[in-house]
C-alpha cells in the first residue's frame, strides 16, 4: 500500500500543468526574469567592480573598432552606390547626402553596430562563462567570497550596454566619411555642402531614438550572453551550445526590439 501510494503522489507531482513543452517556456521566462532582476539589484549595490567594468569596455568597445570601421566605412560607399542611380532618374543626386543621414543616423548603425557586436562580443561571453561554469571557476569564486555575479555579468552588462551606443556613433562617422568619399568622387561636391545637407535632414528625435535603441541593444546582447553562459552545462558541449545560443538568440532579440521600437518613434512623429 505504501509502494503504490508513493508511485501514485510521484504520477501527480510529475504530471504537467498545461503541457511539459509549455511549463519549460514558462520556466525558462521565470528564470530570465529571475536573472534579469538580480541584475538590477546587484548593479545598485555597492561594492563595484570597476577595474572589472573598465576591461570589459575595453574589450567590446576597443577591440571592435576595426570591424565596426571597416563595416561602417563600407556600408556608407555601397548605399551611396546602390542609392544613386535610383535618385539620378528624378534627377535627384543633390539629395543623397539627405537619404544617407536617414538611413544611417535611424536605422543602418545601431542596427548593423549591434549584430556584429552579437557575433562577436555576445558569442564571446557565452562561450566565457559557459567554460568558466563548466570548469566550476564561477563556484570557486563563491568559496573564496567573490560575488561572481556582479564580477562576471553585472561588468559585462554595462559594458555592452555603454559601448554599443558608442560603436553606432562611431559607425555613423565612418559611414558619412565613406559616403562623402563616393559623393565627391562623382558629383564634385564640396565636404561642407555635403555636411550640411547631410545634417538637414535629421532631428534631435532621430539622434535620441538611435542613442536610446542602441542602449536596448546592448543591455540585450549583455545580458542574453551572460545568463546562456553563465547558465550553462554539460561540459564542453554546453560551451558550443552556450556561444551559439548567445549569438541567435540576441539578433532574433534585436530585430524584434527593432520593429517595436520603430512603432514608437513613428507614432512620436505622426503625433
Amino acid at each position: 500500500m505504501q509502494a503504490s501510494s508513493t508511485s501514485s503522489s510521484t504520477e501527480t507531482t510529475e504530471k504537467p500543468v498545461i503541457s511539459r513543452r509549455l511549463d519549460r517556456i514558462f520556466l525558462a521566462l521565470s528564470d530570465v526574469a529571475s536573472f534579469v532582476a538580480q541584475f538590477f539589484k546587484e548593479v545598485f549595490m555597492p561594492p563595484y567592480e570597476w577595474k572589472e567594468i573598465v576591461r570589459q569596455c575595453y574589450e567590446v568597445g576597443v577591440r571592435s573598432l576595426p570591424l565596426i570601421s571597416l563595416t561602417g566605412f563600407i556600408t556608407g560607399i555601397v548605399f551611396t552606390n546602390q542609392s544613386r542611380p535610383s535618385l539620378a532618374t528624378f534627377g535627384a543626386t543633390s539629395w543623397l547626402p539627405s537619404l544617407i543621414s536617414i538611413a544611417l543616423v535611424r536605422a543602418l548603425a545601431p542596427l548593423v553596430t549591434a549584430l556584429i557586436a552579437s557575433g562577436r562580443v555576445g558569442s564571446n561571453i557565452g562561450a566565457e562563462l559557459g567554460s568558466m561554469r563548466v570548469t566550476e571557476q564561477i563556484e570557486a569564486m563563491e568559496v573564496s567570497g567573490t560575488n561572481p555575479f556582479k564580477f562576471l555579468v553585472v561588468s559585462r552588462v554595462i559594458a555592452t550596454t555603454f559601448m554599443i551606443p558608442t560603436l553606432a556613433m562611431f559607425f555613423v562617422f565612418l559611414g558619412v566619411l565613406g559616403s562623402y568619399v563616393n559623393v565627391a568622387q562623382n558629383e564634385k561636391t564640396s565636404f561642407m555642402s555635403f555636411i550640411e545637407t547631410f545634417f538637414s535632414s535629421i532631428t534631435f528625435l532621430d539622434i535620441n531614438s538611435t542613442v536610446i535603441k542602441s542602449i536596448i541593444f546592448g543591455f540585450t546582447i549583455g545580458i542574453v550572453g551572460c545568463y546562456k553562459g553563465y547558465n550553462s552545462s554539460k561540459g564542453t558541449e554546453g560551451v558550443g551550445k552556450a556561444a551559439n545560443a548567445s549569438v541567435v538568440t540576441s539578433m532574433f532579440l534585436v530585430f524584434i526590439e527593432e520593429l517595436l521600437f520603430l512603432q514608437v518613434i513613428n507614432a512620436i512623429r505622426a503625433a
